[in-house]
């Protein structure tokens, strides 16, 4: 249930890149283009129950998708869920909602509803 099993591979031969480009002596990159999400509605939230986590030092996505979900490639789901899209975003203290049923969730993201 990776999100990148839908994902499109791209390549980007911007000049932004070219000193990592010499580096590993290739032309261009392939990379994941940058997934849309949908947007959250209050309706489609109230479709999900949430279990909620105080975020504390040492924590991270890939952590607590495995601790709730048992499938640390899950991370984005709670990162999406919470409109906090890196862990850079999230301070000791922030209180988190875990979504469940997370299978839902993914569906959702896969075909919006």
């Amino acid at each position: 249930m990776s999100r990148y099993e839908t994902e499109v591979i791209g390549t980007n031969d911007s000049e932004l890149y070219e000193e990592f480009r010499e580096e590993r002596n290739t032309k261009r990159l392939k990379q994941y283009r940058t997934p849309q999400f949908p947007k959250l509605s209050t309706v489609v939230r109230q479709r999900f129950s949430s279990l909620y986590h105080t975020w504390k030092m040492g924590d991270s996505y890939w952590r607590l998708a495995a601790q709730y979900y048992g499938d640390e490639r899950l991370w984005w789901v709670i990162a999406w869920y919470n409109e906090k899209p890196t862990e850079s975003h999230v301070v000791p203290g922030d209180i988190l909602a875990i979504p469940k049923p997370v299978e839902e969730l993914v569906s959702f993201f896969q075909f919006g509803a």
